[in-house]
């Protein structure tokens, strides 16, 4: 194919990667930002491209710098619009790039027209490419998303390979002759065409597999606490004791909310929402980070403990029943009396299974919610304490 044909065909896939991110930003409101300056980068691509098709039709060498700044700035719209994943967008270093292009055209492109387009407009290309990889791989929002290595080596290898452009290519031009420039230009429209075919459908997996996996965790988290739900305390802390098979001792907390449903009958289901969310809130608070906490269903709650005993795990126990029942009798608070019973069991081998460590832990709450409520039982033993 001769060059016109390349342009063309770059022309027509950016027109149809912006019809298709406007489309996904539709689908994705949380997204329409990055969406739309990805989109917006994608015209201002393909005026770049009929500008670069065009372009001895100016006078001078504008035509040519036109071209280069337009490309420039599409490339840093396609950087700030993945800085934005992660709020970090910034107009003022941008701006200075693209004024610091405008000067060099101004300054050497009449003098060294050839030696400006083929070689020195590349460096700023290669510049943001390689800065949108490491914005990647810096990013928070995508940290954890399978399509983000192929993202990275997208910018990365297409940077690279401008940046080759600029440096290795004077030298390969000074040995082999001029006839190696129309070679040259070839090799980078394979590659133009290439590129504006992955980095849409790159940026675009991330999108759609952030928002999966935001799915994946609404749906194992309970919305009213916040917490994991009954689901995602299964998963997750079936994940925690496997990957700390070798720390022991584990414990398991299971509470249950003592007349939870006089609660509700007396003080109505928004007094009883307000309760299961202020426990959820101190529970967190006390477990901190180290405890997996779910709610199971209704008024019943878990905390898994990796690496505590019984001794420690009864004393964090004893604390969320305690700082529950302060905060929801302050006067500035819910003005109630709540209560929890507690039962706590402790791993017996680094075999147990958290279903099984679960139903020694709910054994011993239904003792000791038939000794009275609100205290602690811990499973295997008689041994009771009030909880609060």
């Amino acid at each position: 194919m001769d060059l016109p044909t390349f342009w063309y065909l770059t022309v027509g896939t950016l027109v149809i990667a912006t019809a298709m991110t406007l489309w996904e930003r539709k689908a994705h409101g949380e997204r329409a930002v990055p969406l739309g300056i990805w989109a917006a980068s994608y015209v201002v691509f393909a005026i770049g491209c009929v500008f670069a098709m065009k372009r001895d039709a100016f006078p001078g060498v504008t035509g040519a710098a036109l071209t280069n700044i337009l490309f420039v700035l599409a490339y840093l719209m396609v950087l700030q619009g993945v800085r934005c994943l992660d709020g970090k967008a910034s107009i003022a270093w941008p701006a200075a790039l693209l004024i610091v292009v405008a000067a060099i055209w101004a300054i050497a492109g009449e003098p060294y027209p050839v030696h400006v387009w083929t070689y020195v407009a590349s460096l700023p290309i290669a510049l943001a490419c390689i800065l949108t990889a490491i914005a990647l791989s810096r990013s928070r929002a995508v940290r954890e998303l399978r399509s983000r290595p192929v993202a990275i080596a997208v910018f990365f290898g297409h940077g690279v390979f401008y940046l080759l452009r600029g440096t290795v290519a004077p030298l390969l031009v000074a040995f082999y002759g001029e006839s190696l420039l129309p070679v040259l230009a070839k090799v980078t429209m394979y590659e133009a065409v290439l590129f504006t075919v992955a980095m849409p459908m790159a940026l675009m997996a991330l999108i759609r597999e952030e928002y999966q996996a935001q799915l994946l965790a609404d749906s194992r988290t309970d919305f009213l606490t916040g917490l994991r739900n009954r689901q995602g305390f299964f998963e997750l802390g079936a994940r925690a004791l496997r990957d700390g098979a070798t720390q022991r001792p584990v414990s398991l907390l299971a509470f249950d909310l003592d007349h939870f449903k006089a609660i509700n009958d007396r003080y109505g289901h928004d007094a009883g929402d307000a309760v299961l969310k202020l426990f959820a809130t101190v529970a967190r608070d006390i477990a901190g980070t180290d405890g997996v906490i779910g709610r199971l269903g209704g008024e019943e709650f878990a905390i898994l403990l990796p690496g505590q005993d019984s001794m420690v795990a009864s004393r964090i126990g004893e604390a969320v029943a305690r700082g529950f029942a302060e905060r929801a009798a302050r006067s500035d608070g819910l003005q109630l009396t709540a209560t929890v019973s507690i039962g706590l069991a402790e791993a017996a081998s680094n075999t147990t299974a958290l279903a099984e460590l679960l139903s020694a832990a709910d054994l011993a709450l239904y003792k000791a919610k038939a000794l009275g409520r609100n205290r602690i039982q811990i499973a295997g033993t008689e041994g009771v304490s009030e909880a609060a």
